[in-house]
């Protein structure tokens, strides 16, 4: 069974905490929580103080992803009594395994993104260190974007390299991510799905959710 992970990116900025209720409503698993800073990806979203607010309004456990240049500097800022990822970005971080790490000092389960057009061959010589590796199907940055072909090789890379070297480790996917693929990603490995605008899009978010669960629990 696959879990679905809710992205804030596109639900309702004025009403956060009541899109988290929905989502929560409907059965998501993790509330998906993309923090972007203007520099490493062409957006800016929220920080710590907004983070450490929603925790106090969900029982769901987040998922923090961390979009911004220098992640180390304010990584100890993001844990929450809700907390249980933080994921940092290969392409952000110039000592990777320190900043794994330091995530792990702090007493929550480390995550590295990868780029749409970065090599999994980044990740080998830290692959056993990780609980989770998100692959990014789009370009960081914006919602709303369409699934990058080139995806479905890499999760079949990537599997391979689960099954032969760290069978616990669990694949996230973010990007593009819809009902329409969700079961065909769930049968390429992906143990967590990232959906925004495919859920906060819909007219009953609630039920949006709950179509998305039963599709993951066949």
């Amino acid at each position: 069974m696959a879990i679905l992970a809710p992205s804030l990116l596109s639900a309702d900025f004025s009403d956060l905490a009541g899109q988290i209720r929905t989502v929560q409503a409907g059965g998501a698993g993790y509330i998906h929580m993309d923090v972007m800073d203007g520099t490493f990806v062409p957006n800016i979203t929220f920080g710590p103080p907004v983070i450490r607010s929603l925790a106090e309004k969900t029982e769901l456990p987040l998922d923090v992803h961390l979009m911004i240049q220098r992640p180390e500097l304010l990584l100890a800022e993001f844990v929450t009594p809700r907390t249980e990822f933080i994921v940092v970005h290969q392409e952000a971080c110039q000592h990777l395994h320190r900043t794994i790490q330091q995530i792990k000092a702090l007493g929550v389960k480390a995550g590295v993104a990868l780029n749409p057009a970065t090599s999994l061959s980044t990740l080998d010589y830290i692959l056993k260190d990780l609980d989770l590796v998100l692959v990014m199907s789009v370009n960081p940055g914006f919602g709303g974007q369409k699934f990058i072909p080139a995806t479905w090789d890499k999760l079949k890379r990537l599997n391979e390299m689960r099954k032969e070297r760290h069978p616990a480790l669990l694949i996230q996917l973010d990007g593009g991510v819809n009902l329409e693929n969700a079961v065909r990603l769930k049968e390429a490995g992906v143990d967590i799905l990232v959906a925004g605008a495919a859920v906060f899009g819909a007219p009953d978010v609630t039920q949006r959710v709950k179509d998305f669960v039963a599709l993951l629990a066949e």
